[in-house]
């Protein structure tokens, strides 16, 4: 009789272990979380600003915080704004404006194989977030997504996407869950707009697809999320972005704060 039980209760751990494994222990899954899968930023994901042809900065001083980077290529000199110091064979410079540091293609080893892999791997992420397939919301309030709540998923839009003066926009999910955000045309947020996040939702898990030939947040806005721009990105007099601005062609500031999103 004992025999028998200690089989039963045997087969019923490994019933009951498989079974949670299969939904990701207790909790439901929750590790995965809601919303299509991550885009994987590979090298990229070290900066908080990459742009592959150089970064302005008008109006000093900005607040980075994190690595910034230009791509394979371009040298130091298509940094500006940001007063750079260079060691003598230095991989990377610094700035009293950067809580981080600064890489260009022509700093010392291995800081051009590196900031070439980060800029192929910025277009790789580009173009999994542009490819995704069956979006869950397509061409959402024709574009102005100015006091909509969006939950987690793929959403779609065959124009541009706006953020009109006076309104805000909410990004509501959990921690795991994952927005990707696929525009055709261009991205504006007026100047004092706000994305707000709710839920436990995080930037990291924001990706913003921008195909357009700019993405441009307003003077005084705040926004979240990782910006994959095939073009400029712009930011107004003292915006604040939570999150990563990568872009393939170059990014310019204006007093900004930039803060890479918590991991």
């Amino acid at each position: 009789m004992r025999i028998y039980r200690y089989g039963f209760f045997l087969c019923l751990t490994v019933l009951l272990s498989f079974v949670l494994s299969a939904c990701g222990g207790f909790g439901g899954g929750a590790a995965d979380g809601a919303g299509p899968e991550r885009v994987s930023l590979g090298l990229a994901g070290n900066y908080a600003i990459f742009a592959n042809t150089g970064i302005d900065n008008a109006t000093v001083p900005a607040d980075i915080t994190g690595h910034m980077g230009a791509g394979p290529g371009v040298t130091s000199t298509a940094i500006t704004g940001f007063a750079l110091v260079l060691p003598l064979n230095g991989a990377f410079s610094t700035s009293t404006q950067v809580t981080g540091n600064v890489y260009a293609f022509d700093y010392a080893p291995p800081t051009p194989t590196n900031v070439t892999t980060a800029s192929n791997d910025m277009g790789t992420a580009y173009t999994d977030a542009a490819t995704r397939l069956l979006p869950d919301f397509l061409d959402l309030g024709a574009g102005n997504i100015g006091g909509l709540t969006l939950a987690p998923g793929l959403y779609k839009w065959g124009t541009g996407v706006t953020l009109p003066f006076g309104t805000n926009v909410t990004i509501s999910g959990g921690p795991n869950d994952v927005w990707i955000f696929q525009i055709d045309g261009v991205l504006t947020t007026a100047a004092a707009t706000s994305v707000f996040l709710s839920g436990g939702a995080r930037a990291k898990n924001i990706f913003w697809q921008v195909a357009g030939t700019s993405v441009t947040l307003g003077a005084n806005s705040t926004f979240e999320g990782v910006v994959l721009a095939q073009n400029a990105i712009n930011l107004g007099n003292q915006a604040l972005v939570n999150g990563r601005l990568l872009a393939q062609t170059a990014v310019n500031l204006d007093q900004n704060t930039v803060a890479t999103p918590a991991p």
